[in-house]
């Protein structure tokens, strides 16, 4: 009898839809490195002269012993000039700094911003958190419209090589949602409208301009988008408010 109960409970939470939780989601990148054809100890990379140069600046910024706290910046310069992150390249980093080359893979592997496989020219990163599925029209119309555009899904890029497509969590500009991260770039207020444009423009190598794109010109940044409803006066003078005898 007992068993039997724990069965239709079981059964029946199951059968819940739990609201107050998100769906659950893995990663598809694996956190531990594996050769391949494109990614492995003899894949072809080297610190350019200009790259040394600032990566020698960079190294300065830190006390004398301290220079592997540069992993960071080192790793970033690295992916900004290769597009992103072969184990050829983390090596690089730790020949650079004197590090063993685990501490540098312990960095590359905890941090998402470095990309360890090759991704496109132009790397979109969705939000779909919370604040980008209800505000203005919805993270998943904009999703929609980018896998229509390029024909591709989350996780893939474009034959060509030219666009990747990242489903990533909160990006920090939830008041201006739904938007997407392309690059160094955000882009935000999006509709459907404007994230067609956006692919087109870069499609043809044009970069639009990022930030805001309801259009209504007093939205710099994340202002109200009917207008500022208070500080929009001149700030008053010293002494405002203040009794005449004090």
């Amino acid at each position: 009898m007992l068993s039997g109960c724990r069965r239709a409970l079981s059964a029946v939470g199951q059968n819940v839809r739990q609201l107050h939780r998100a769906a659950p989601l893995a990663s598809d990148k694996l956190f531990v490195h594996r050769h391949t054809a494109d990614n492995n100890p003899d894949t072809p990379f080297e610190f350019t002269a200009d790259s040394l140069k600032r990566a020698q600046m960079i190294i300065q910024n830190y006390p004398e012993g301290h220079e592997r706290a540069a992993v960071m910046p080192l790793l970033d310069l690295a992916q900004r000039q290769h597009g992103w992150l072969p184990i050829s390249a983390l090596h690089a980093v730790a020949d650079l700094l004197k590090m063993p080359k685990m501490r540098v893979y312990e960095v590359a592997t905890f941090y998402t911003m470095y990309n360890r496989e090759p991704v496109g020219k132009y790397f979109i990163q969705i939000c779909t958190t919370t604040p980008c599925i209800v505000n203005g029209v919805g993270c998943d119309v904009i999703l929609d419209c980018i896998q229509k555009e390029l024909g591709i899904h989350l996780g893939e890029t474009t034959p060509d090589g030219k666009f990747s497509l990242l489903e990533v969590e909160c990006l920090g500009a939830c008041v201006n949602a739904p938007m997407v991260q392309i690059n160094d770039n955000f882009y935000e207020d999006l509709t459907v409208e404007d994230m067609t444009r956006i692919i087109n423009d870069l499609k043809q190598d044009k970069i639009p301009k990022p930030g805001p794109q309801s259009g209504q010109g007093h939205r710099f940044s994340c202002e109200p988008k009917g207008g500022l409803t208070c500080l929009n006066t001149e700030p008053r003078g010293p002494g405002f408010g203040i009794r005449a005898d004090l």
